[in-house]
């Protein structure tokens, strides 16, 4: 790893962002918007909303996180600008750390955001610390944006990218005990349920809304949803090549 390398490309990609209004719009924007739009739909249902956006305010990062860079990452493979880029003297740590790093970043703003809007102007109550909301919610935007880059290495389209966004996400929001208890699942279902990262983002989210303090399962989710993060990074590594097929 060399860390100029790594720090010039996640220059360059945020460079790339900040000349793209529509896409800083989508992952900065659309989750305050979206989570808005729930307070109100839940409005006429006192505590509705105090149960259910602070596993949303888990949910819409790692979602918008997911699709923008795996279309981001894409991109740079179906232009030839990532098989430039590794003929260089560049590892691929050092690629995948800079996109890291620029999205990372963008995944902390994004955070900062949609958490100070749920907490402030729509008035989610949740029982534990709020810096520990936000590390969540930060942790699952990570999550999306590690996510999106594995699976651009599986799409020839960005229409195929985006197509993975039912793929690989669809279930995991079934699943994830958002709309049904993971206690009451089917056997086989709370099976898969235990070994995708979006339920302990959930389980994090639901813990910190009951639960004062800083307990040791929210630390174990926090642990799981960092852990999922790393290996896809790590996979996605292992799919960039010096020389198209």
């Amino acid at each position: 790893m060399n860390l100029r390398r790594t720090l010039a490309t996640a220059q360059r990609v945020l460079g790339q962002l900040r000349h793209d209004p529509r896409t800083i719009a989508m992952l900065l924007v659309v989750p305050c918007v979206l989570l808005t739009l729930l307070k109100y739909m839940y409005d006429g249902r006192p505590g509705a909303f105090d149960r259910i956006g602070p596993a949303l305010l888990g949910i819409f990062p790692l979602l918008v996180m997911f699709l923008v860079t795996s279309v981001a990452m894409l991109r740079e493979r179906t232009t030839g600008t990532l098989e430039r880029l590794l003929t260089m003297p560049m590892g691929r740590l050092d690629l995948l750390l800079g996109y890291g790093l620029a999205f990372g970043t963008v995944a902390l703003v994004q955070a900062a955001l949609a958490s100070a809007l749920a907490l402030g102007p729509l008035g989610v109550r949740v029982a534990g610390p709020t810096w520990l909301i936000f590390a969540v919610a930060l942790g699952d935007g990570l999550l999306g944006m590690a996510l999106g880059l594995l699976v651009s290495a599986f799409a020839a389209t960005e229409f195929q990218a985006v197509q993975f966004l039912p793929a690989v996400l669809l279930p995991q929001l079934l699943l994830c005990g958002l709309f049904v208890p993971r206690d009451s699942m089917a056997t086989v279902l709370r099976w898969v349920s235990d070994a995708l990262p979006l339920s302990y983002a959930v389980d994090a989210m639901n813990r910190l809304t009951a639960t004062p303090g800083v307990g040791g399962d929210v630390l174990v989710d926090l642990a799981v949803i960092a852990g999922a993060a790393l290996l896809a990074l790590g996979l996605g590594a292992a799919t960039l090549r010096r020389r198209t097929a």
